[in-house]
């Protein structure tokens, strides 16, 4: 059986680097017509994606930037905890923190699916339209990861992704 895959970029593209979701998405070259995939770009709309996670997909690829951890541009690939936080309850449609959109998905009575992060090291997310350099340069090698990810969970659906941390130079 083939796995279902939804690929999910997040971020405010308003917010510098915040935008390197959105940015990854459209840059990745991924059959937008297979109906085993669907490719979206979330913005900040978390309720968006609590919503379409109800669909029974069985893996969730998100995008996203992630705190800088002093490498701006560094690309992190990892399997998401989906443990559930005491502090991220409730809803908010315009909340796209991943623990408060699996704990929306939950309180709509729904399970999170094995889920792959996509993340880079965001460098700046102050106002302002464009990513930083380091993060730009980040975008392509986001986009392969993202494309080798889904070829890999169709060759080999529950194929383990998780472990892989490099920087994006």
């Amino acid at each position: 059986m083939t796995a279902r895959i939804l690929v999910a970029g997040i971020g405010n593209i308003f917010l510098g680097d915040d935008g390197f979701g959105s940015e990854v998405i459209r840059n990745a070259e991924i059959p937008r017509d297979d109906p085993r995939v669907r490719v979206t770009d979330y913005g900040i709309s978390g309720m968006h994606l609590a919503y379409d996670l109800l669909e029974g997909w069985d893996t969730l690829v998100l995008v996203d930037a992630v705190p800088n951890r002093g490498n701006p541009g560094t690309l992190h690939v990892f399997q998401a905890d989906h443990e559930p936080d005491s502090a991220a309850t409730g809803f908010d449609a315009h909340s796209m923190d991943p623990a408060a959109v699996f704990a929306s998905l939950r309180a709509l009575g729904g399970t999170p699916p094995y889920t792959v992060v996509v993340g880079c090291e965001a460098g700046s997310v102050e106002e302002g339209i464009g990513l930083t350099e380091p993060v730009a340069e980040a975008v392509p090698r986001a986009a392969r990861a993202v494309e080798e990810i889904v070829a890999a969970l169709h060759a080999h659906p529950g194929a383990s992704t998780e472990g892989t941390a490099e920087p994006c130079v």
